[in-house]
């Protein structure tokens, strides 16, 4: 997470800055709604990055909106975007920017000057990123985990907010690079878009195949969502909330202590620390968009497929009997109590709600 690149925290939390995130959250579904049919959840979701400071993965199948859908978000929070398509033959400095000589005509002199990149924005749209090679994709890691990126032994600072949303396409693999693990786990969030209803269908041709185009009005400034970031991280997490998110995180290592069984036969790789961070910040977000000042365990089971599902690296047993991650996370939820009181009678689970 990048919690050191935030801007000062608030100390306290209050009803009307939970109310007016909440409010901010509702008018900003809603003016998304001229522009995009359906896809509620996935909305919620990249609201809930966005309150948190953290990057998203999109993962769906072509057409379904998802570059209309970063843009226009980008258009109701007043911030600036840039798209980068990536392809095999895209080089790092493609995306961070360069260096080049300029003359200075009057003086004859020569000096090198850094040009920025697309990088430089708010909303950066990283668009196929799992179709660029692994010095490319590297390119982007500084800029998500420092919000800064070096280039000649000069540091350049990246504007904030900032925030990186990458797109993947599931089906399509050949001449494809996916991302390292250790890339993935810089994204808060893997958000699943997914084929919209019948009727949902109808509704994205009747308003496309029209000689109209529908647009959306600002909601927030750039101030304003910084406030509403400071907002989410005061919201509280009792002890037993953040017992519970490591709880889930834990259990997915299947080297450490006693992981369900389903853990030891179809998982390789467990989630990192930087997960139940993310379970946190994210129930957080989720409790004040629904209006709450305070997180609960609920919340966190919320968010807890969007944070894990990226994070759990499933074997060949797993693919062999059609076990996703998704699947993985399903059955951790029914595992892992929401309470302490509530652990199963083997004791496995209950001395991970001790006191610290």
């Amino acid at each position: 997470m990048n919690e050191s690149h935030s801007t000062p925290e608030k100390t306290e939390i209050d009803v009307e800055s939970v109310g007016r995130l909440q409010e901010a959250g509702q008018r900003i579904a809603s003016e998304l709604q001229n522009v995009i049919v359906g896809q509620n959840a996935v909305v919620r979701e990249l609201l809930i990055s966005l309150l948190t400071g953290g990057h998203c993965l999109l993962v769906g199948v072509p057409g379904l909106a998802k570059t209309l859908m970063v843009r226009s978000l980008a258009d109701t929070l007043g911030l600036s975007f840039s798209r980068v398509q990536f392809t095999p033959d895209l080089m790092p400095a493609d995306i961070i920017g360069t260096e080049v000589i300029q003359e200075d005509r009057s003086t004859g002199t020569r000096e090198l000057k850094f040009l920025k990149g697309p990088v430089f924005a708010n909303v950066v749209l990283a668009d196929e990123i799992n179709r660029t090679p692994p010095k490319t994709q590297a390119a982007l890691l500084e800029a998500m985990q420092e919000h800064q990126i070096t280039v000649g032994g000069q540091r350049h600072l990246l504007p904030e907010p900032f925030f990186v949303l990458a797109t993947q396409n599931p089906i399509e693999q050949e001449g494809t690079y996916p991302l390292p693990e250790a890339q993935q786990d810089r994204f808060m969030l893997q958000v699943r878009i997914d084929y919209p209803t019948e009727e949902e269908e109808f509704q994205i041709v009747r308003q496309t195949t029209t000689g109209t185009r529908s647009s959306v009005g600002q909601v927030l400034s750039q101030d304003e969502l910084l406030e509403q970031q400071r907002t989410v991280r005061a919201i509280p997490a009792a002890d037993h909330v953040i017992r519970y998110a490591l709880a889930l995180v834990r259990l997915t290592r299947k080297d450490e202590g006693s992981p369900p069984d389903f853990i030891e036969q179809y998982v390789s790789w467990g989630a990192g620390p930087r997960a139940s961070q993310n379970l946190i910040l994210g129930a957080k977000a989720n409790a004040a968009l629904d209006g709450r000042e305070f997180a609960s365990t609920d919340d966190v089971r919320e968010v807890a497929p969007a944070v894990l599902r990226h994070r759990v690296i499933t074997n060949f047993n797993a693919e062999a009997d059609g076990i996703t991650p998704d699947e993985i996370v399903r059955r951790l939820i029914k595992t892992v109590p929401a309470d302490g009181s509530d652990a199963d009678v083997s004791n496995r689970l209950s001395r991970m709600f001790r006191s610290a």
